[in-house]
């Protein structure tokens, strides 16, 4: 395990454009709707394939996300999950599971003619990044995963159930929970996603309002985010895939994240976590770190769980330029 201590501070990459942008059209399978999934490449087309898999679920890419990689040494792949961001349609959750998201990565992978890459996810991106590498080792390079988040009943209790998070901060999980009346309250992811899914705005509004200042409140030890910026639409639509996914488990409870790792032990994987990280509280990475012996485990000390605190920046900044001096002589890849 390495003390981040020692490591120098590394800020962000400068600012970069993407080079190409396109939308991966997904034919729905039954009378759904299709998915419209968007992605983008930034950096070097010959470089070192990266693929940034954002949180959530129901998050979505931001350009800062672009800045974690040095753009001389690596072409950089981002996708806004469905129904996240810029992916259409906004907030659609037929059709969207973890399963469906691996194909999607698959698909952007044969799209842009990549045999291998490096996996790059933090919170929920890595436990996509993780159920990903377990179905297409071949296809993955190295790892690095921050803030790691395994998904089990535990771990969603953890954030919302009040035997969790809600003991540390109980004044801002009572204010939650007043948005609930008696009944909602003993199920209340239930009520949270009924709640996005109504038809008054207002009531849409409020509970995405409530769920992004209770899990500003956890997210980090300092507070940044101005809720006057946010964009209300992309706001309902990252609850409701969030609480979509929750209530079935991310889809994955028979197939929880560390039961099958066997295939994994061969990558090299970097493990990034905030010791103070109280949305995805530490054991999780531990855990992983345990079933994944041959990785590494960056414990950073006084760091929350998001990815933009300056000590976390420093961390993943440095993992990326290393892994880049061990595989410099890759240049670009072509399809099996």
């Amino acid at each position: 395990m390495t003390d981040s201590q020692n490591l120098p501070l590394r800020p962000l990459y400068p600012e970069l454009t993407p080079y190409t942008s396109a939308f991966l059209d997904v034919t729905a399978t039954d009378n759904s709707a299709s998915h419209q999934v968007y992605f983008e490449c930034c950096g070097n087309p010959q470089g070192i394939p990266v693929i940034y898999l954002h949180g959530g679920p129901g998050s979505a890419c931001r350009p800062n996300h672009r800045r974690y990689f040095d753009p001389d040494k690596y072409h950089v792949i981002l996708f806004d999950q469905r129904g996240c961001g810029r992916s259409l349609p906004l907030g659609e959750l037929s059709q969207n599971t973890t399963q469906h998201l691996i194909q999607d990565m698959e698909a952007i992978r044969s799209q842009l003619a990549i045999s291998q890459w490096v996996i790059f996810g933090g919170s929920w991106g890595s436990t996509l990044g993780l159920c990903y590498a377990r179905q297409h080792a071949n296809h993955v390079l190295a790892m690095v995963l921050r803030g790691v988040f395994l998904a089990r009943q535990q771990d969603i209790e953890w954030v919302y159930a009040q035997h969790g998070a809600a003991q540390l901060f109980p004044s801002q999980w009572q204010a939650l929970m007043q948005c609930l009346n008696p009944d909602q309250q003993k199920s209340p992811l239930s009520a949270f996603l009924l709640a996005l899914q109504s038809e008054d705005t207002q009531q849409r509004l409020t509970m995405a309002y409530a769920l992004y200042a209770w899990q500003s409140s956890i997210g980090r030890l300092e507070q940044l985010d101005d809720p006057a910026t946010l964009d209300e639409a992309q706001l309902v639509a990252h609850f409701k895939i969030q609480l979509h996914y929750a209530l079935s488990q991310c889809f994955i409870s028979d197939t929880p994240v560390l039961s099958d790792l066997e295939s994994l032990k061969a990558i090299p994987t970097h493990i990034i976590q905030g010791q103070y990280d109280l949305v995805c509280p530490t054991q999780q990475a531990w855990s992983l770190h345990q079933a994944l012996p041959n990785s590494d485990l960056t414990m950073i000390h006084l760091a929350g769980h998001a990815a933009n605190e300056d000590s976390v920046i420093d961390a993943l900044v440095s993992t990326t330029d290393h892994i880049a001096s061990q595989f410099e002589s890759i240049t670009a890849m072509t399809s099996q």
